[in-house]
């Protein structure tokens, strides 16, 4: 089995709209957005990743960047195939003298299709790996989290990710319920983008609005430690002349409050189709939040006062998701009914 293991290394991966992350030998190797750049006349990888990002939104003609996934799935197969290979090189480069075989675990959207199934285990296979399995991302995240999964109890999760909510009720190693909607950070950034050249009438990128979000995004009007108001820098719509626009967290919650509705729609959809028993379970142990989504400011605090049930926001949210993967994938014989 030594020997075998020098030859094939296992890695999980948590292949998000907004950000790849891989986890191999116990330990989060990699973190970088999922983004990759590329030479429009030759087809070449110029950059993957963080690096790639610091040139969105700056291109020349000749350098197109390229995020291959949209709400959750693969839309560019191409671009995800380069971009996987390119962070799997990263990953196992620093403990390999070669590319070994992989056996994979892959992060996929309760609400997958057949043909998107397919797309990410056909990139998976064309990057190396011998072995590839998919698993469900509340699974995952419920696995990340702590939870007894195979416990005859009921438990719900909300990952609010980049592209896709995953809202699913667990019990018993299976997924109740199960509610994906395609509302997720990347909206959050729309929204912020519409509000500030509605509003202000000054045109922002969504690496900006995606700044904003993290400085004063709140999903509630009013918080117990508000931030300060960060200030806005761009052209204006009309003008094109320079401007700077303080902007405060309750207007970033106001143009936020049309996309939390439509998730606390779904929340409250998947609650209707959870049998009565794990019902209780989900009001005596409350709900689970993870993903990028749950870091937004008072967003626990709006769904507990609007369902009459506790939020909890995981630990270290971003990375609840690869956490649970690797432990799947730490785990592969006991849990390998979980996997696809």
């Amino acid at each position: 089995m030594g020997l075998f293991s020098l030859f094939t290394k296992d890695i999980a991966i948590d292949l998000g709209t907004a950000n790849t992350l891989i986890v191999c030998e116990d330990k989060l190797v990699l973190n970088e957005p999922s983004i990759i750049a590329i030479n429009r006349k030759t087809e070449k990888v110029i950059a993957v990743g963080s690096k790639a990002k610091l040139m969105q939104g700056r291109e020349t003609p000749d350098i197109e960047t390229i995020r291959p996934l949209r709400d959750g799935v693969i839309a560019n197969f191409n671009a995800a195939e380069k971009m996987l290979t390119g962070m799997i090189k990263m990953a196992c480069s620093k403990s390999s003298f070669f590319t070994p075989s992989l056996r994979m675990v892959v992060c996929i959207p309760s609400g997958s299709t057949e043909v998107e199934l397919r797309a990410v285990r056909d990139s998976s296979e064309h990057c190396g790996g011998r072995e590839v399995f998919m698993l469900y991302e509340p699974m995952a995240a419920a696995l990340g989290i702590g939870i007894d999964v195979e416990a005859p109890e009921g438990n719900m999760i909300v990952d609010i990710g980049g592209g896709t909510s995953e809202i699913a009720v667990i019990s018993l190693g299976g997924i109740v319920s199960n509610k994906s909607i395609r509302i997720a950070g990347d909206d959050f950034n729309e929204d912020i983008q519409h509000y500030m050249r509605v509003q202000y009438n000054i045109r922002i990128g969504e690496s900006t609005a995606e700044e904003i979000k993290m400085k004063v995004g709140a999903a509630i009007t009013e918080l117990d430690e508000p931030p300060a108001d960060f200030v806005v820098k761009g052209p204006n719509a009309v003008t094109s002349l320079p401007m700077e626009i303080p902007v405060s967290y309750q207007e970033i919650a106001h143009c936020l409050d049309k996309s939390i509705s439509k998730i606390e729609i779904a929340i409250l959809e998947a609650l209707e189709q959870t049998p009565p028993e794990l019902y209780q379970d989900l009001v005596k142990n409350g709900i689970y939040l993870s993903g990028g989504g749950a870091l937004l400011r008072g967003l626990d605090k709006r769904l507990s006062d609007k369902l009459s049930i506790p939020f909890h926001i995981a630990e270290d949210p971003l990375r609840a998701v690869v956490r649970g993967t690797g432990i799947a994938l730490k785990n592969i014989d006991k849990f390998t009914f979980l996997l696809k």
